[in-house]
């Protein structure tokens, strides 16, 4: 009788175009499922994540049960579960996909030495990403370190393999220990439950990607390049938490955009080469999420104020177009993509606080948390990561929210303080008529944006000199 393989699932909560789940499957063996919840991980997950993980695992828990294959769960440290659970089940192979965060990635070796001592192997798929790292070089075969120049090679290279099919039928059997209730696990928040909001945005697992994805390319993707800057509109995908969960993978996301005629060098798929761009740089510089990428912003001067990081976190800025951002984050685990760049300049160049507490928060209160996309998107607007937003270019919160929210539906949905002030004013309260501010329960600004601008300029000249 052919041993049994473990399929070890992480950031792939799927069947379709699934590179683990189907190199078991081709060995004709009986399966087992399982996911475990490491205690070991070298960043524990946000709390908007937990929530997602949740139910993520509960649809796919359902959706390998219904067929053959219970998933079986654990929690605790994965150099010690898989090698008992190998042993107890006879099983010689552990298959999983890789994961992209070298973080995350080191403690599979601990897996496969503590596995190698029972004889038990472990193999670990390219998965997650449209082009492997070492693929995409300069042509004096060093990796770039500006987008388009990074996204032209890799369009020169043959297109993405097609995605494997989601099997109709997993042989599954029956584990040799009972495992963990999901519940178990405690990702959900208790006393108070927060995630109402959440759970009113989001559909989260694979049958959720499918839908979303199945509607965009539908309805959204002909009017993607005009609408996406409107964070009052449903102009986006919204697809990356499933993204960022691995319950879309994205090399399926390319192959059904390409058929709907989207065009790779531009509007949609550039957003996702965007994303590949940053999952390479993570590959080069793990440490993204705590030191910048241009050295000399080791030495910039950002302030501490912890007054000003407690108004920001609750959306009370005095900046409506930020402060719907924040709020829209607190309520639903998303931000507007146009909106997260404005939010950010402003943490880092209008309060001049350090751009590591924006993406910790970010990485607390997302849904599509991801440990590339979330510091780079950090370091871009900080001016300290590769291909940055130059330091000196700062986004006016006004004469952004006056554009990108001309009639003010986005401002007036997220602070509805503010829903009764005439649309004149709704960008820059402070600015309307005394009797207009009659009963206007909303701060004044933290700072003025023109003078925080200079003085950024000025911190920023002094690191150059």
């Amino acid at each position: 009788m052919t041993s049994p393989v473990i399929v070890w699932f992480r950031r792939d909560l799927r069947l379709d175009d699934n590179p683990a789940l189907s190199r078991a499957l081709a060995s004709g063996a009986p399966l087992l499922p399982v996911y475990i919840w490491e205690e070991d991980l070298p960043r524990p997950w946000g709390a908007a994540s937990r929530w997602w993980l949740h139910h993520s695992l509960e649809s796919l828990s359902g959706d390998l049960a219904r067929r053959g294959a219970p998933l079986l769960l654990l929690r605790g440290v994965a150099a010690r579960l898989l090698p008992a659970l190998a042993r107890r089940l006879g099983a010689a192979r552990v298959i999983c996909n890789r994961r992209n965060d070298p973080a995350a990635a080191g403690l599979d070796r601990a897996v496969r030495e503590a596995l190698a001592a029972e004889g038990v192997a472990l193999e670990v798929l390219a998965h997650g990403l449209l082009f492997e790292p070492e693929s995409v070089k300069s042509r004096a075969g060093q990796p770039f370190q500006v987008f388009t120049p990074f996204w032209r090679a890799a369009l020169a290279l043959p297109e993405p393999g097609a995605p494997l099919p989601m099997p109709e039928r997993v042989p599954g059997l029956v584990p040799p220990e009972p495992g963990l209730d999901l519940a178990a696990l405690a990702l959900r928040p208790t006393a108070p439950d927060w995630a109402g909001g959440l759970a009113a945005t989001w559909q989260p697992g694979e049958a959720g990607a499918w839908r979303r994805l199945t509607a965009f390319l539908a309805e959204g993707a002909a009017s993607y390049p005009r609408r996406r800057d409107l964070p009052a509109e449903d102009g986006t995908s919204r697809l990356s938490p499933h993204l960022a969960f691995g319950e879309l993978s994205p090399r399926r996301l390319w192959h059904a955009a390409r058929a709907a005629g989207l065009h790779p060098a531009e509007g949609f798929l550039r957003e996702l080469g965007w994303r590949e761009f940053c999952h390479h740089m993570l590959f080069r510089f793990p440490e993204m999420a705590t030191r910048p990428q241009r050295a000399a912003f080791e030495r910039f001067p950002w302030r501490q104020d912890p007054a000003q990081w407690r108004a920001f976190r609750q959306g009370r800025t005095g900046y409506p177009f930020v402060d719907a951002g924040l709020r829209q984050l607190w309520h639903s685990g998303w931000m507007h993509n146009r909106v997260r760049m404005i939010v950010a300049s402003f943490l880092v160049k209008d309060l001049r606080l350090p751009w590591q507490w924006g993406e910790a928060w970010f990485w607390d209160t997302l849904v599509d948390a991801d440990p590339a996309n979330n510091p780079g998107g950090w370091q871009w607007a900080a001016g300290c990561g590769m291909d940055a937003a130059p330091y000196f270019r700062v986004f006016n919160p006004v004469l952004q929210g006056r554009r990108f929210d001309p009639d003010g539906a986005y401002v007036r949905r997220w602070c509805p303080d503010l829903a009764d002030l005439p649309a004149a004013y709704l960008h820059a309260p402070w600015q309307a008529p005394p009797l207009e501010r009659i009963g206007l329960a909303y701060p004044p600004p933290l700072v003025e944006h023109e003078r925080a601008r200079k003085e950024a300029l000025a911190a920023f000249a002094a690191i150059k000199d």
